[in-house]
Order: C-alpha cells, then structure tokens, then sequence
C-alpha cells in the first residue's frame, strides 16, 4: 500500500491528513493557522503537524511519498512558491522548500480549491470523471477545474476563477474590485448581504424572529429556514439567490459541458432545496438540446472537509501523469 500525506491549508487552520491509494484518510491531525506569524511560522506549525499525523497513523514518514499542499492564492505549482494569498498574506513565499527541507519528502503544491476539486473528482462526486468542475459556496465562490483528469489553472497559475466572472454588469461590488461577480451574489456572504435588505424592507418578516431581532445575526440558513416555515420574504430572497446561483451555473456549464459539476460549501447543504431549481434553470437556458449527450450532471459535493485533504495527498499523481 502506498501512502501520501495530504495538507488543506487555510486562513484559520491547517488540516493535515495520511491517505492511502485507495483515497482513504488513515490519519489526521489540526492546526491553527497563525497568520500574523508569516509564512516561515505557518510552515514550522505544518511541519509539526505532519509530523503528528504521521505518527497518529501507526506509518513512518520513510514510508510516505511525498506531501501535497492546497493553499489559497495564485501557487505557481512549477516552483513551489505561493505567489501572492491575501487571506495569509504570502508575497511569493517559497513555501514547498521550507516543507522539503524539513521533512525530506518532495512538496507539491496547488490552489486549495484546485485541489479540492481533484480530491472530489477521485473520489467523491465525481466519481472517476475526467472532467469535472467544483463550486464552493462560502465566503466566496471558489472553484477548481478538472480537464481531462488534470487540474487547468492557466498559464499563470491564477486560472479557474469562476467567482469573478460577472453575471450582472455594473452591480454589487465584488472584493476583487470588480461590480457583478457571481461571487458577489452567490457566495455565503451575497446570500446575507441579499437577506438583511429583505429583512430592512419586510419588518414583520419571519427572518427577524429567527435571529433574536438583530439584523447582524442572519446567516446563509436564514432565508431558507423562513422560507420553509412559510415566510413569504424569505422565499422571495431564496428565489433570487436560486436565480443568481442558476445564472452562474449556466455561464460554467456553456463554457465546459463537463460531465459533472457539484456544488459544495455550507450552502451546498440545502442539497434539492437549492438542486432541483438549478437544474431546471441549465435546462431552460444552457446550451445545451435534447441531442446534446451526455448531458451535464450537476450533484452536491460528497467529500466536504475531506476533499482537500484528499486532493492534496493526490497532488504527486496529478503531476506525474502524461
């Protein structure tokens, strides 16, 4: 059996996971992410992690492979280096050879939603697919693109980011500095944001109740849970956000026709709450006939926190294969 050690590097933690051949995660170990301490403490942190997680799973590291790291940002996977993360604040960080040197096992590296994405394709929703495409929904609207069973990220590194194409020309701002993003209205964040000026203009919505009477309570459940109790506000808020969602999705699907496409992220688990209306809304006005076969699928995520970790453990097969 051969092993790989698997790390899903974020702004607050740092999930660090052994993983056989067979995508099954032996061992795991946790780590506060300390971004004020840089890249050099980050990387000492991740060290004794893995260390940890080795040693939790009965294996030694002289039988691991290698590692594969998913971080945030534009990771330039040719040189190992994390050229720029704002949410960890790396500024072309060389972030594989701290790992290397430590641990002496060869680093790959890739974009967290990237390897996600991989680790889903493998193992997960995906099911064995070669082309394969992911969309997170939380803080933003990640996504990670599988062609032909390889991760794309361009040829800069900084490709597959679906979030920040526009779907409404000129409108909510977006982090990224632009107006329209789809992440700006299909992410956790636009959900709210569209769920707080509900509740400004419906005050005798079902939604004040459900957060104690404070606007800033309200989450990415709110509406829904309104909705599903009756609330007539709370489904008007769903509705738009479905159709914000449906109008993203279609754009990915016209551009790719993959054979899946999950969705994933806190939002993900309404699961045919949200399912069923973006189905109907592609098949209304993809580009897509009754000739057109296979159809795209579009399924909720299987792997959750888990699809990091395993798709960074795969990193090294990704990048050896022709």
């Amino acid at each position: 059996m051969k092993y790989s050690i698997g790390v899903d590097l974020g702004g607050m933690s740092m999930k660090i996971g052994v993983v056989d051949e067979n995508y099954n995660i032996i061992a795991t170990a946790k780590h506060e992410t300390n971004v004020e301490g840089g890249a050099e403490v980050i990387a000492a942190d991740m060290v004794k992690t893995i260390q940890e997680a080795v040693q939790k799973s009965g294996l030694t590291m002289e039988q691991m492979e290698y590692c594969g790291i998913g971080s945030p940002g534009t990771v330039n996977k040719s040189t190992g280096y994390v050229e720029y993360s704002n949410n960890l604040r790396f500024y072309n960080a060389p972030f594989a050879s701290y790992i290397e040197k430590a641990i002496g096992k060869k680093v790959y590296m890739e974009n967290d939603a990237n390897a996600a994405a991989l680790g889903e394709a493998l193992a997960g929703a995906g099911n064995g697919s070669k082309n394969v495409i992911c969309i997170t929904l939380g803080t933003g609207v990640g996504s990670g693109i599988i062609i032909d069973g390889k991760i794309f990220s361009g040829t800069n590194f900084a490709g597959g980011e679906l979030g920040h194409t526009v779907i409404v020309y000129g409108g909510r701002g977006c982090t990224c500095g632009r107006k329209g993003c789809f992440e700006a209205y299909a992410s956790a964040t636009g959900l709210i944001n569209m769920t707080k000026e509900a509740m400004e203009k419906n005050k005798d919505s079902l939604m004040w109740k459900i957060c104690d009477g404070k606007k800033e309570n309200a989450n990415g459940k709110t509406a829904f849970d309104a909705m599903r109790a009756g609330d007539a506000s709370g489904k008007a808020v769903v509705d738009e956000y479905l159709g914000y969602l449906g109008c993203g999705i279609t754009n990915v699907i016209n551009a790719f026709q993959p054979e899946i496409l999950c969705i994933g992220g806190g939002i993900s688990k309404e699961g045919d709450i949200i399912l069923n209306p973006v189905k109907a809304y592609v098949e209304r006005e993809s580009f897509i006939t009754e000739f057109t076969n296979p159809k795209p699928q579009i399924v909720i995520a299987k792997l959750g926190n888990d699809a990091g970790i395993i798709g960074a453990a795969m990193l090294g097969h990704e990048n050896n294969r022709a």
